[in-house]
């Protein structure tokens, strides 16, 4: 699909700015917001941008878009995700939630369940379980990450060395074409990939939008995951590669 003139601009804005807001495109374009609504789209859709509240950020491979507005991006569809994914969890298990706007969302979907012991290294995601007072909430120490409340690093590390999870449910910033799971922390790969190691099934929540985006730090392999839980199908490669590793994949309604 090729870029109409009006789209062109919107995104040689968004490089400049790092993003673009639907009211002020419209103003300055003189069109309707249902307009920009659809351009915005476009660009998404053809991997240019990434839709948020109110506008769009551009698509980085080397930094990640800010926390509120990954926050926004897609919440309808992490809700989902996590709803099916909290569905897999039974009362009393031991659980890893890491860093992220789509392991936020399964915690807000375990706030019922019973007999919980949550091990997280997101202060996020801990303030999040302490409205359920069946969950034992252990936070993993590290260095504050303030703009999105994880904590990484060495100390990190030694104390999820502590524990063997029966379920590590993380996140990631990419998922390219060969399966690999992609983040842009070195500290945070260094982690999820030690949670990993640690429990004894591993699932990954990640939103359609990850297919379309780059990051330069590899945490791992699908090959590596037990379950996929996302919102659209896989590419047919891919899907067969995850058959072939016996990864299931579970996609929301």
């Amino acid at each position: 699909m090729s870029l109409s003139f009006r789209q062109s601009d919107i995104l040689n804005i968004a490089k400049q700015d790092g993003r673009v807001m639907v009211e002020d495109l419209a103003l300055r374009f003189d069109v309707t917001v249902q307009t920009i609504r659809r351009d915005l789209s476009e660009l998404a859709d053809m991997g240019k941008l990434d839709r948020v509240h109110g506008g769009a950020v551009l698509r980085s491979g080397v930094s990640n878009i800010g926390y509120e507005d990954r926050r926004a991006l897609n919440a309808d569809a992490k809700t989902r995700i996590a709803q099916l994914c909290a569905q897999d969890i039974p009362d009393g298990a031991s659980v890893f939630l890491n860093i992220g706007t789509s392991t936020e969302a399964v915690a807000r979907q375990l706030l019922n369940h019973k007999d919980l012991m949550v091990v997280t290294n997101n202060m996020n995601v801990a303030n999040i379980l302490v409205d359920n007072p069946n969950c034992q909430i252990v936070v993993a120490g590290g260095v504050l990450r303030r703009s999105d409340g994880g904590l990484v690093g060495n100390l990190t590390i030694a104390t999820i060395e502590q524990f063997k999870f029966d379920y590590a449910i993380i996140g990631c910033s990419a998922l390219d074409a060969e399966g690999d799971l992609m983040d842009f922390d070195f500290q945070e790969v260094r982690v999820s990939q030690t949670i990993i190691a640690q429990a004894r099934r591993t699932c990954v929540v990640a939103d359609h939008s990850k297919f379309q985006r780059t990051a330069p730090a590899r945490i791992a392999s699908l090959s590596d995951v037990d379950v996929f839980y996302t919102d659209k199908a896989l590419p047919n490669s891919l899907t067969k590669k995850c058959s072939e590793w016996r990864t299931q994949l579970k996609l929301c309604a």
